[in-house]
């Protein structure tokens, strides 16, 4: 890596470059050596895996976590070669021992967020919200007893509504170890009145709008672009209207009545599993629209003698 700078020995502009592999600093001109020794603070990506037999080219550790007590950043003494069958002997077992990570149970807890969050295709903010709102709640020591599966699963629902990237129960119980809707449902709730109880005022959890799930549903479905704009548009004049059904109910009966009105049909069956509605309450759904489906749905996607071929499901 070369610069311009003045050389004190050759008294004139010149290139210095910088000997990485011996930390010096040169001048090109008359081969000075302007700093010794000196330190590369950049990260350093060099690969041991002749070695080592190990592809990872990364010499350091993760980043500082500031939810753990010693920031993530204890040693752990491995075992010869890295091979799980053999084990530590003599004092470095016992040092071992004695340098356990008290924040075990918590860093275990993190890795099972974040796998969670990688299967729902969630970004890292979310991840990072959810691991915050599980320590607020583990630091009260009232999960004792409690389904921690759940809470876990808890935690990223209500980071997603924080984090207006709300996700339906139903996804996260398809992600989580063994909890069940209900479960996470009452879990939500506990997590919730821990946080009030710590804060002093009530947890913002965001509004949940059907255009929230609309775009990943019609993902989900393989609908056509032409179809995903015209939902988009539908649901948003939906808001207009007094519908007393879940913002989930709304986008799932919207996405039924569009596809019913393009060439590629998706059964109630397909959408009642995509969306997690259930059948009945699709049903129920479609009804309450149906009345409204001329102030709705475009007109640049639908005639109204084409609406008018609507049928209830």
């Amino acid at each position: 890596m070369a610069d311009s700078d003045c050389c004190p020995e050759c008294n004139r502009p010149t290139e210095l470059v910088f000997d990485h592999s011996a930390g010096d600093t040169v001048c090109t001109e008359c081969g000075l050596v302007l700093e010794a020794h000196s330190i590369d603070e950049r990260s350093e990506w060099r690969t041991f895996s002749d070695d080592y037999s190990d592809n990872d080219p990364v010499r350091v550790g993760g980043p500082a976590n500031p939810l753990l007590a010693d920031g993530g950043l204890s040693t752990v003494i491995s075992k010869p070669n890295g091979t799980s069958g053999e084990f530590l002997n003599g004092s470095l077992e016992r040092w071992q021992g004695r340098g356990s990570n008290p924040d075990r149970a918590l860093i275990q807890a993190f890795k099972t967020i974040a796998v969670m969050a990688d299967r729902l295709g969630l970004v890292a903010t979310i991840k990072d919200r959810a691991n915050e709102i599980y320590k607020k709640v583990e630091d009260q020591n009232h999960l004792r007893g409690r389904n921690h599966d759940a809470i876990l699963a808890a935690c990223i629902y209500i980071a997603c509504r924080q984090e207006d990237k709300p996700r339906t129960v139903k996804e996260i119980c398809s992600v989580s170890n063994r909890a069940t809707k209900k479960e996470i449902g009452r879990a939500k709730d506990f997590i919730v009145k821990q946080l009030e109880l710590e804060m002093g005022q009530s947890v913002e959890m965001g509004t949940i709008h059907a255009g929230d799930f609309l775009k990943r549903f019609c993902s989900n479905l393989g609908m056509s672009n032409q179809a995903v704009k015209a939902a988009q548009e539908a649901v948003l004049k939906s808001e207009e209207l007094d519908i007393r059904r879940s913002p989930i109910s709304v986008a799932a009966a919207v996405i039924f009545m569009i596809t019913q009105l393009s060439d590629d049909k998706k059964p109630l069956k397909d959408v009642s599993l995509v969306t997690g509605v259930t059948e009945g309450t699709l049903k129920y759904s479609y009804k309450d629209i149906y009345p409204h489906a001329s102030r709705i749905i475009p007109g640049w996607y639908a005639r109204e003698d084409e609406l008018r071929s609507l049928v209830m499901p």
